[in-house]
């Protein structure tokens, strides 16, 4: 997959973000090393970005819905207030024993809930209110994931969605391969949901940010 950034560009604003540091650097090179798809693994923009809205909500409780191989959920963790935490959940036991394991050694474990199983199983067992909710899982399951979520959702909360432009392949009229439609099919539903308000954000591969309205 190839994001819609140009990758010069991307470089450049990668190199003129604040570093994660060695622990990340090494989850990453592990990333690309083991698993059949580093590219769904956030990197240094979208994981700071995430830790970002975290301080910025101050938000005390966290869903995350895809752990791969703990990127984003330890940028997260990393970010909350006192008392805060994290649920993250995905259906890979080896990518989510690489999460818990680079979580143990930046000592956010404690702050981890990892939850394996299909996620709307896990999120039927779940009470909110939480502060943000991260959907980055299965494509086709995204709209199921929205309204399983939005009733979770903090009055002051957000819902961030990821890979919501499918590296441009949203805006190709000709392309009706299954995962691109759900993802335009997620974000019409948002548009046309009078329930809240939304921005979708030209960050990576998209990232579309819903709030109640």
């Amino acid at each position: 997959m190839s994001f819609i950034v140009d990758p010069r560009a991307e470089a450049y604003a990668e190199e003129h973000t604040s570093p994660d540091g060695e622990l990340f650097e090494r989850l990453a090179a592990e990333t690309r090393e083991k698993t059949t798809a580093p590219q769904m693994m956030v990197g240094r923009l979208e994981g700071r970005f995430l830790g970002v809205l975290v301080a910025s909500l101050r938000a005390r409780r966290v869903l995350e819905l895809g752990t791969f191989t703990g990127y984003s959920s330890i940028s997260m963790a990393l970010a909350l207030p006192a008392g805060g935490r994290v649920i993250s959940c995905d259906v890979n036991e080896e990518t989510t024993a690489i999460a818990r394991r680079y979580a143990e050694e930046a000592g956010v474990s404690d702050l981890i809930d990892y939850r394996l199983g299909p996620g709307l199983e896990t999120i039927a067992q779940l009470d909110g209110p939480f502060d943000l909710v991260f959907i980055d899982a299965d494509k086709p399951n995204y709209i199921n994931y929205y309204e399983a979520t939005l009733p979770l959702l903090a009055d002051r909360g957000l819902i961030v969605v990821d890979n919501t432009l499918w590296s441009g392949r949203v805006v190709d009229e000709e392309d009706g391969e299954d995962t691109t439609q759900a993802i335009r099919a997620l974000n019409d539903h948002v548009s046309q949901d009078a329930r809240v308000e939304n921005v979708l954000l030209t960050v990576r591969d998209g990232m579309n940010l819903v709030w109640r309205a």
